[in-house]
C-alpha cells in the first residue's frame, strides 16, 4: 500500500478510526459497516484487492454487515504512529491528520461513526439540522471538538454522555458550517444518504448566514 496523504487515503482513515479494527499480530485489520458502498469505497480510497463478503455479529447467524480484511506490517506501524491502535474505541485520543486533510478526515469519520439529521423545530417549524459523532472514548470526542473549533471556528458543540458512548452534538449554526467544511466538492468519496441530507439542506438554507445569532436572513452588521 501507497502511505501517501491525499483527501481520499485521509477520507479512509477517517473511515477505519470509526469502524476498523486492528488485530494484535501487527499485521491485519478488518473494517466492517452496514454499507456496502462504504466498504466498497474505503477498498478504493486505499486501492484494496480484498474480496468484500457478508459478516454476521452477535449471536446473529444473518449475515447482515460488510467487511474487507487485509494485512500490511507498514501500514499497521504508520497507524500506530499517527495514535491508532489496536482495541482502540475506548482509549483513541486523537489521530494526527495534516490539517489541509483534515476535512476529509472529518468526512470519513462521520460516514462510519456519525449522523446527519433534519427535523422541525417544534415552535418555528423551521428546518434544523443536527450533525452528531458517537465515540466509545471521551477524549477523542474532546480532541475533535477542539480541533473543529480551531479549523472551523465552531461556537458550539455539546459532549453527552450515552449509557455506551459518548457524543458530540453540533446544532443548525455549526452544522451548516461543518457540511459546507467537509462537503467541498461533489467528486469526493461519501456516503451518499448522509452527504444528500446535507446538500438539501444548504439548498433550501442557502441565504442562511450563520454569523448572525438572531436574525436569519438580515445581512451582518
Amino acid at each position: 500500500m501507497d502511505i501517501k496523504w491525499s483527501a481520499d487515503f485521509a477520507y479512509a482513515i477517517g473511515l477505519f478510526t470509526a469502524d476498523g479494527s486492528m488485530s494484535k499480530d501487527g499485521r491485519h485489520f478488518d473494517f466492517t459497516s452496514k454499507d456496502r458502498e462504504q466498504v466498497e469505497t474505503f477498498a478504493k480510497c486505499l486501492n484494496l484487492k480484498s474480496k468484500i463478503s457478508g459478516k454476521s455479529r452477535g449471536y446473529s447467524k444473518e449475515k447482515k454487515y460488510f467487511h474487507i480484511q487485509f494485512g500490511d506490517i507498514k501500514f499497521y506501524k504508520y497507524l500506530l504512529t499517527i495514535g491508532l491502535q489496536p482495541r482502540k474505541s475506548l482509549t483513541i485520543k486523537k489521530v494526527d491528520i495534516p490539517d489541509k486533510f483534515f476535512p476529509d478526515f472529518i468526512r470519513g469519520y462521520l460516514d462510519g461513526d456519525g449522523s446527519v439529521n433534519t427535523y422541525s423545530h417544534p415552535e418555528s417549524n423551521l428546518v434544523q439540522l443536527k450533525i452528531r459523532f458517537y465515540s466509545g472514548s471521551k477524549d477523542f470526542l474532546a480532541w475533535l471538538k477542539g480541533k473543529l473549533t480551531d479549523q472551523v471556528d465552531l461556537r458550539g458543540g455539546t459532549l453527552k454522555e450515552m449509557k455506551r458512548s459518548w457524543w458530540l452534538v453540533y446544532s443548525k449554526r455549526d452544522s451548516l458550517k461543518l457540511i459546507k467544511y467537509i462537503y467541498y466538492s461533489k467528486k469526493l468519496p461519501q456516503l451518499k444518504r448522509k452527504s444528500d441530507i446535507a446538500a438539501e439542506f444548504l439548498r433550501l438554507n442557502k441565504d442562511f448566514l450563520p454569523e448572525r445569532w438572531q436574525n436569519r436572513f438580515t445581512a451582518k452588521v
